[in-house]
């Protein structure tokens, strides 16, 4: 018989000594610790990072007013028969030889036909509202118009047609995009290698699409250059930081970055359009 060794209504019980049998005296408290359990690992922590939440004002803002200019093209042509803000407003080498040079930004807000707006403007929209959420409102709109500028130059310097369109700056944006998911891989870990693949692929499509007549594809090469040199010198670069209330990521490029990048992108574009 084993007996307490501290009263019942004591709360602080201190561990009571092994029990022995009262026949042979042995040691009997291993049989229970036999049965016990085995420990399981503590599980794993789970990490949560804060991504920056910001809305696409500027994408919303192109998309909004890149329509609207349209539709004045439309009610222009309807009422005059003549697309006047086109024919002010679409890149036209001989007129910028004679010192029209806002010709060549004012294309990216030009469309020839409902189709080609609902192409460029599908493509802003799918691609521009995430790229503003990393990027931030003021570099994605640099990185929008640096791009437009870069294609409107390059299709100037290699191409003698007019042309229109918006398309210059969205395959801006796929650059950027491409190079967001590259200097951010380790966020997208197995599926980056993916990613691009997906991203290099639209690229090579659209190009050998734009070899199609009456597509200007030296506006989207330019466009394409202009956005990839944009994102790899001034492009959301993230890395992660440790808070009181978790992890956050924090982007290591600033906007002074971005303007200097873009600032020496327009120059050498300029200068090339005068050394034509």
């Amino acid at each position: 018989m084993t007996l307490p060794t501290a009263p019942p209504d004591d709360k602080n019980i201190p561990p009571l000594p092994p029990e022995t049998s009262s026949q042979t005296g042995k040691d009997t408290s291993q049989v229970g610790q036999v049965s016990q359990s085995p420990l399981l690992p503590p599980a794993a922590p789970v990490i949560q990072i804060q991504l920056p939440q910001r809305k696409a004002i500027i994408t919303y803002t192109l998309l909004a007013v890149t329509i609207c200019v349209f539709a004045i093209q439309i009610i222009s042509e309807s009422l005059t028969g003549y697309d006047y803000p086109a024919l002010l407003g679409m890149k036209v080498n001989p007129y910028i030889q004679m010192g029209e040079y806002w010709r060549l930004m004012t294309p990216v807000m030009l469309h020839g036909s409902i189709a080609h707006l609902a192409f460029n403007m599908y493509a802003l929209f799918v691609i521009g509202r995430g790229l503003e959420r990393h990027y931030g409102h003021l570099r994605f709109a640099m990185l929008y118009f640096v791009a437009a500028f870069c294609g409107n130059v390059f299709s100037y310097l290699f191409s003698p047609k007019a042309s229109l369109g918006a398309s210059t700056a969205i395959f801006g944006l796929i650059a950027a995009q491409g190079i967001f998911i590259y200097a951010n891989r380790f966020l997208f870990g197995s599926q980056a290698r993916a990613m691009l693949a997906n991203v290099i692929g639209i690229v090579v499509i659209n190009l050998l699409f734009g070899l199609s007549p009456g597509i200007d594809n030296w506006g989207h090469l330019g466009g394409l250059i202009g956005g990839l040199g944009f994102a790899w010198f001034a492009g959301t670069q993230y890395q992660v930081i440790q808070t009181q209330s978790g992890y956050l990521m924090q982007d290591t490029r600033q906007n002074t970055r971005a303007w200097l990048v873009a600032i020496a992108e327009v120059a050498i574009f300029t200068i090339s359009v005068f050394l034509r």
